[in-house]
């Protein structure tokens, strides 16, 4: 086999709940992911060493050098599986970069997923799910796709029934945020103040069993969104206008900076997109379902 292709999807966060600062600089998390038809594709060909090249609309924003979770996906994968192989990796992109949407981890599942086709190598989704969670929080997801409560780094997956399709609107910043600058600000804000141990919302769980928009929608939460707020002020706005718009439930995913909009039905998002897009500080309105799979080979 000379080339292989895997999609894979963004994810928003229905739920993320961040607990205090742990003595290894992390949080404990309660994080409800839930994969959406917003998809990169990373196509991997027989190269003698692991290099990566990006298409697409987000191409001047993505790395190329070794800091490119792909090519660091790649190389954790050679090291595990002990092969000296190479792969040219070709990232196409179309998941927004330093939106909260997790389009690196996105990339690097893809990685993994392709390269270990592509290398014969044989690993279990299980075990590249393990070198994932080397890599970062949200690549283990991205692996795994539908809907899940994430818990300890958010690594810890296990998946949840869905009674969807849920339909949403993402107005896509003109500018991204650090995940890195956003949990400093997130610690800043509430110093000083008690923080509580993070629960999964059973209401929250249950509109996702029923399929109950109206309800998700009111049930939805982000512990960073002060702090991204507080970072790029005109998210206020945005959120805002969508549900102004009627949206039933509005959110900054993860840590931002693309916003996230519940919407009823098909018809109701393309609505919202149509507001959405004229929006100041809006780069682009796009409309998604979920839940979408996870890394997939085509």
């Amino acid at each position: 086999m000379s080339s292989v292709t895997v999609r894979v999807p963004a994810k928003v966060n229905v739920q993320l709940s961040v607990g205090p600062l742990r003595a290894d600089g992390f949080h404990d998390l309660v994080n409800v992911f839930h994969a959406v038809s917003i998809f990169d594709e990373v196509v991997a060909r027989e190269s003698r060493s692991i290099t990566v090249s990006v298409t697409g609309g987000w191409a001047a924003e993505v790395p190329l050098h070794d800091g490119n979770l792909a090519v660091r996906a790649a190389r954790a994968l050679a090291a595990r599986a002990g092969c000296d192989q190479g792969a040219e990796l070709v990232i196409h992109k179309t998941i927004p970069v330093a939106g909260g949407m997790a389009g690196g981890s996105a990339d690097a599942a893809a990685a993994l997923v392709a390269c270990d086709e592509l290398w014969g190598l044989g690993l279990s989704r299980e075990e590249l799910m393990e070198i994932g969670a080397e890599l970062g929080s949200d690549v283990p997801f991205s692996l795994m796709g539908g809907t899940a409560l994430g818990t300890g780094r958010g690594e810890r997956l296990s998946p949840l029934p869905v009674g969807g399709p849920f339909h949403w609107v993402f107005a896509i910043a003109d500018a991204g945020l650090s995940t890195a600058h956003v949990y400093k600000e997130c610690d800043r804000l509430r110093e000083g103040s008690p923080v509580p141990e993070p629960r999964a919302d059973p209401a929250l769980l249950a509109a996702l069993r029923d399929g109950d928009a109206a309800e998700l929608g009111r049930r939805l939460v982000n512990d960073l969104e002060p702090a991204a707020l507080a970072l790029h002020p005109p998210l206020a706005g945005t959120l805002r206008a969508g549900r102004d718009a009627g949206a039933l439930g509005a959110i900054v995913s993860g840590s931002g900076a693309t916003c996230a909009f519940l919407a009823g039905d098909p018809a109701h998002a393309a609505e919202l997109a149509g507001v959405l897009t004229t929006t100041p500080g809006t780069r682009a309105a796009v409309v998604a379902e979920g839940p979408a799979p996870g890394a997939t080979l085509v």
